[in-house]
């Protein structure tokens, strides 16, 4: 696709084409693997570009948002940005939700915005828009290069190439990066020869990055030598075998997120924490004097409440230095893989923790598990928590599920029991319930060759009902599963369930829909089961996952039962403490 003079294209608009085959080719040659992109005319040359070069699997969407998220996907589930792009005007402004989310969640994402030449700004011109800084500070990298000009040739390759690296993180944290493209009509004209690239297929730029994980392991051992502590594992937190190396060579529970990777059964991990620590007295005794926290903070604000008064000091490892300490609590912030630095400070051999201090854990995590296991039990009816349990425990190895905001991602993280072999996703950045849907098929396009499996309620469905259409078309394996409660289920556990009216509280915050969401996925053409018995949902992912194409299980739940099923499963937890000997305060 390289080779000659790229002043063979002498026409504006045959200039304009060469321009946009060349960064598609770049971009292939740095790694990009899909593009994501919406109908429109002023984006004519890069789309017909991108559908030009099949080296790319292009995807195409409707609606710009549900598109951004659909990219935002790809690159969460692989670490490599997908292209997304929209014409000029409002569907430009159509992608700054998931920009923000991927800004906040560390996701490489390379967004695409179609522009008028500088001689329709600020005229009136229709479609037009200020987008040269459109999402502000949510981008690590903007670039405008203004209308493709043969004179500049040599500086089109380092464009497209610097973008992928600045969305890897080469400045730092890995992102969303901005390239707002201005195109004069005629929009449709035809490629000559591309500027050469570098020899071999190589992309014209490369980062390396090599976190050094000895220093920081050498200066904290003796922070963390024979003290009692745990280790908090959230997502990013690195190779799970580091962190439970560390953990057996001191003696310290792991209070293992599900998105951690860490959420291995074994005597180490403690899945359960935010039921244990709702338990003052257990709370109270095992307060640790030192706290390792790798990657993101957990969703649980029990564990977070519990850190913040803790007293502990707290170290936190970040690969990328993101500055993740809600609580204003980290005595230490350190920039470097954590897993790196886990392996690292077992090497130092430090002293393990005082007994029975693991062992006290261990005891607790197991009845915490018996005490869930027999209250899910007497219920036939299917239960948020009870729908999270079984969803974990029937997925097929290397299975990646992702978990919407809200209700979903706390009932995984507080009720699925500790198994290996699944992989935990979830829009955690900015903890929206937005582009959920696209986002889960994103995850499901990403060329991983691993099942996809998305649990959401039913209010982040509607939210993102865009991403429904054409699913079925799309050549993907997944297995959509919708817990429908009414409406926004959250909310009765907030204060604001007992301090407004209840008419109030329905009509402002809990919203129901009544709406007939198994109906609204078979109007998409997508396969959908419903169910509101717990026994059923496990045999319905795997039909849906044996089926193959997007699949919907809807699973009905009663909205009021969800407070009342947590309630029980926190008073079974607490007798099952008591009768190890934690009173009851």
């Amino acid at each position: 696709m390289t080779g000659g003079s790229p002043g063979c294209a002498h026409t504006a608009v045959d200039v304009a084409a060469t321009f946009c085959a060349t960064l598609v080719d770049e971009w292939y040659r740095a790694g990009v693997t899909d593009a994501v992109v919406a109908p429109g005319s002023r984006s004519t040359p890069l789309l017909l570009a991108l559908r030009a070069d099949e080296r790319l699997r292009l995807h195409v969407f409707v609606d710009e948002r549900s598109a951004a998220f659909f990219a935002m996907g790809i690159g969460l589930a692989t670490g490599t940005p997908a292209v997304v792009l929209t014409t000029s005007g409002t569907a430009a402004a159509e992608l700054l939700p998931a920009v923000v989310e991927a800004h906040h969640a560390g996701v490489p994402l390379v967004a695409c915005t179609a522009d008028r030449p500088p001689e329709s700004q600020a005229i009136g011109a229709p479609q037009t828009i200020d987008q040269s800084r459109l999402f502000g500070a949510a981008v690590r990298w903007r670039a405008e290069p203004g209308v493709p000009d043969a004179s500049v040739t040599s500086t089109w390759r380092s464009l497209a190439a610097r973008a992928v690296c600045e969305a890897r993180g080469a400045s730092g944290r890995p992102g969303p990066v901005h390239l707002n493209l201005a195109f004069r009509e005629p929009l449709v004209g035809k490629a000559g020869p591309l500027p050469p690239g570098r020899a071999g297929g190589t992309p014209w730029h490369q980062t390396a990055r090599s976190p050094c994980s000895s220093a920081p392991a050498t200066e904290l051992a003796p922070l963390v030598s024979s003290r009692r502590g745990v280790i908090v594992a959230g997502a990013g937190s690195g190779d799970p075998e580091g962190v439970h190396r560390l953990a057996a060579t001191l003696g310290w529970p792991v209070l293992a997120d599900a998105r951690s990777a860490c959420r291995r059964p074994d005597r180490t991990t403690v899945a359960a924490f935010d039921a244990l620590l709702r338990h003052e007295h257990l709370a109270a005794a095992l307060l640790p004097e030192v706290v390792l926290r790798t990657g993101a903070p957990p969703a649980s604000r029990v564990l977070a409440d519990w850190l913040t008064t803790s007293g502990a000091r707290q170290i936190a490892v970040e690969t990328h230095g993101a500055w993740l300490d809600p609580g204003r609590t980290a005595s230490v912030v350190v920039a470097a893989d954590p897993g790196r630095v886990c392996e690292a400070l077992a090497r130092c051999r430090p002293a393990a923790s005082p007994a029975p201090w693991l062992g006290d854990w261990a005891d607790a995590e197991a009845a915490a598990q018996r005490a869930i296991d027999a209250v899910l039990g007497c219920h036939r009816e299917t239960t948020e928590p009870a729908i999270a349990r079984a969803l974990v425990d029937c997925l097929p190895p290397d299975t990646t599920l992702f978990v919407s905001s809200s209700m979903p991602v706390r009932d995984v993280e507080w009720f699925a029991r500790p198994r290996g072999g699944v992989r935990v996703l979830a829009n955690r950045g900015a903890n929206g319930i937005d582009g959920v849907v696209s986002t889960v098929l994103g995850a499901a396009a990403s060329g991983t060759g691993t099942p996809t499996v998305g649990l959401l309620g039913d209010l982040a469905l509607l939210h993102d009902v865009g991403g429904l259409l054409g699913a079925g078309r799309r050549e993907l394996d997944c297995v959509l599963v919708v817990v429908d409660n009414g409406g926004g289920g959250i909310f009765s556990f907030l204060p604001q369930a007992g301090a407004v009216a209840e008419d109030d509280f329905e009509r402002l915050f809990t919203t129901p829909h009544g709406l007939d969401l198994a109906g609204l996925c078979r109007l998409h053409g997508l396969a959908t089961c419903e169910t509101d018995q717990a026994a059923e949902i496990a045999p319905a992912v795997r039909a849906g996952l044996e089926a193959g194409g997007v699949n919907v299980v809807v699973a009905r739940t009663a909205q009021r039962s969800s407070v009342g099923i947590h309630h029980e499963i926190h008073a079974a937890v607490a007798a099952s403490l008591e009768a190890l000997g934690h009173r009851s305060d």
